[in-house]
């Protein structure tokens, strides 16, 4: 990683900390190490630049050109792709100067993240603030990986998120799944080139823009959201979704007081989406998800295959979730099983992973398969 700050980004943070945190030099001139051509190197050995803050000034000198540090030297030699996360306040960003300018990067295609809502300087609130880095590190691996375009044409179906099944008005049934995932994995299609129906239950994390989104709240709304779907004829579909198992048999219309003693639920079993989308369209790529609690590697290959056999779909992913780890993490450890004996394992960012399944996905979706 090479670090170039501008003039005032060495007003907030000093050379020192960059050199120490990427353990290389750190200038934003060009006059230093002129025998090398920084300027050219430092561009032309890029797989990709983000500039994070980009501020209105910064934006108005990389889109009119204008070369004068180091930094704006280096964006008019690189050919890889350059990523600006926008921050500044709501009235600079607003400004029609700004906007121009932004459009004028998009359009010579440079990715430009929209900033976030929320506190700015001082006492003010508004649209400006920086993406969090999170974000900033989801839209970097997205250009880094998703620009092959493997789904380019293709209309992938996806659900995200739990389900809530209703207890009493103000109660129900639920599990940990933050959504996380199938959010991921609606971005990367998207990245991808496919056109993307999101179906989300509850989901802890903002859902993407771009997509066809349906939402829901219980199993039973998810198989006829799904049900819908796939009379489109969609080219695949992901069951990321954690569904619940089991719903109340019949859910009460007032709520229950606290003094009325412990009330028992009577359970019954949903149906199971996957299974039953997979036996009603046989001819469609569908890949499930599938979470075990296991104590080992094997263990979960064995439950997979016999999970697999029994869902009747193309291809699982499992995850070991003994001890909930992976719930709401930013990382997970998956496990890609197929019908035809195929195996893959992926540990990481749950963005990185979206990327691994949707591989997996495009070698399932091709002619010779």
């Amino acid at each position: 990683m090479t670090v170039i700050p501008t003039v005032n980004a060495l007003r907030f943070v000093g050379a020192a900390t960059f050199e120490a945190l990427s353990g290389e030099p750190v200038t934003s001139s060009v006059w230093d190490g002129v025998d090398s051509v920084r300027h050219i190197h430092i561009g032309a050995k890029a797989d990709i630049v983000v500039i994070a803050p980009a501020t209105a000034d910064f934006i108005a000198r990389a889109s009119h050109g204008i070369a004068s540090d180091l930094l704006t030297n280096t964006l008019l030699s690189t050919s890889a792709t350059v990523v600006l996360a926008p921050a500044m306040h709501s009235q600079m960003w607003e400004h029609p100067a700004t906007q121009h300018n932004v459009a004028l990067l998009r359009d010579r295609g440079h990715l430009v993240l929209n900033p976030d809502e929320g506190r700015l300087t001082g006492e003010d609130s508004g649209i400006g603030r920086l993406p969090s880095p999170q974000s900033i590190l989801d839209f970097v691996e997205n250009a880094l990986v998703g620009t092959t375009h493997s789904l380019a044409g293709r209309h992938i179906v996806i659900t995200a998120g739990g389900t809530r099944e209703n207890w009493d008005p103000v109660r129900f049934l639920g599990n940990r799944s933050s959504g996380k995932q199938g959010v991921a994995l609606a971005r990367a299609a998207l990245a991808q080139g496919a056109a993307v129906t999101l179906i989300a239950g509850s989901v802890d994390i903002e859902l993407p823009s771009g997509v066809t989104l349906v939402r829901v709240e219980s199993a039973e709304n998810m198989l006829q959201a799904v049900r819908l779907a796939m009379k489109e004829e969609p080219d695949a579909l992901i069951m990321a979704a954690a569904v619940a198992d089991f719903r109340p048999i019949a859910p009460l219309e007032e709520k229950i007081k606290k003094g009325a003693g412990v009330p028992a639920i009577e359970l019954t079993l949903n149906e199971d989406i996957l299974a039953s989308v997979a036996r009603e369209n046989p001819e469609t790529v569908i890949l499930g998800f599938a979470a075990e609690t296991v104590d080992s590697q094997e263990q979960l290959i064995a439950a997979g295959r016999e999970k697999l056999a029994t869902k009747g779909c193309t291809a699982l992913v499992l995850n070991n979730v003994h001890g909930g780890g992976i719930f709401g993490s930013e990382n997970t450890e998956i496990t890609i099983i197929d019908r035809r004996g195929g195996q893959a394992s992926f540990t990481g960012s749950k963005n990185f992973a979206a990327h691994a399944v949707l591989a997996h996905l495009s070698y399932l979706l091709s002619p010779l398969h």
